[in-house]
């Protein structure tokens, strides 16, 4: 891929580069830089196309060297819709957000291990607005650590209110991509509560899942983060981590795991940017 190409030659990250496209005025998340470098989707909003005219300066590559790579864009409006009706779907793409707002979410991390894998059990419970009438489903995109180690790539399962639509998986990127389709439609104005689970196994000597963080693209009111640690298998240290893509400097605070082997952190009115807990 030419976009994958240049970025290896430039020798920026990710972060880098979002942070350089913050600078040109553009808002665009390190999951959606991911999937376009690796091919799985396309840009085709007018913001995205704009994004991808600052990366070829970002990049230095020659202008319109990207752009002129891009196929024509799908089609929408009533097209699409019957397209859609009709099971000949689109892939999912980060560009095509439904209409409806995330306005809580409670993510609750349970971490055990049996010798020979560790185990965790992120049970997530969130709460959405719609923006537009008949709103019936949310796309989930869930980046994690351990790039390349697919046994890293989370098990979704539905557990009220919600059932799993497509999912797709990008092992080698970390993301996965799926409708969480809501057990009713909502109009303008209402809310609905949904409950999923995400499910890791990974190895226990392993650097890549020693923490769980949620990357928002928008502003969330409230988010909490709760993670358990098994007894007798408390990690010496805990600490909570924040990110914001709008620029400002990371944040880290030490976390105390009770009795227990709990510890939380709530982050409120935060967004964009990474927000998660922790640990070793």
């Amino acid at each position: 891929m030419a976009l994958r190409s240049a970025i290896a030659t430039s020798g920026l990250g990710l972060d880098r580069i979002q942070a350089r496209l913050q600078d040109h005025g553009i808002a665009i998340s390190v999951t959606a830089l991911s999937y376009w470098q690796s091919g799985k989707r396309q840009p085709e909003r007018q913001s995205s196309i704009s994004a991808v005219r600052a990366l070829e300066e970002i990049l230095e590559v020659p202008t319109g060297s990207l752009l002129g790579l891009l196929p024509p864009p799908r089609p929408r409006g009533a097209t699409s819709r019957r397209r859609h009706d009709e099971g000949d779907r689109a892939p999912l793409s980060l560009d095509r957000q439904p209409d409806v707002s995330l306005v809580g979410l409670h993510d609750h991390c349970t971490v055990t291990s049996n010798g020979t894998a560790d185990h965790s059990i992120v049970t997530a419970k969130a709460v959405f607005r719609a923006q537009a009438d008949g709103q019936d489903r949310w796309l989930l995109a869930y980046r994690q650590d351990g790039m390349g180690d697919a046994a890293a790539t989370p098990a979704l399962s539905a557990v009220r209110n919600c059932a799993v639509g497509r999912v797709e998986e990008d092992p080698q990127a970390g993301l996965t991509l799926a409708e969480l389709v809501f057990s009713r439609p909502i109009d303008t104005g209402e809310t609905h509560l949904i409950e999923y689970s995400l499910e890791y196994r990974h190895q226990p000597d392993s650097d890549s899942r020693k923490a769980h963080f949620r990357e928002f693209w928008k502003p969330i009111p409230e988010y909490l983060l709760e993670v358990d640690f098994e007894p007798g298998r408390f990690p010496e240290q805990c600490w909570r981590y924040s990110h914001r893509s709008n620029g400002g400097a990371a944040e880290s605070h030490d976390l105390t795991i009770d009795e227990l082997g709990r510890a939380h952190a709530i982050a409120t009115n935060f967004g964009p940017g990474v927000f998660g807990i922790g640990w070793m």
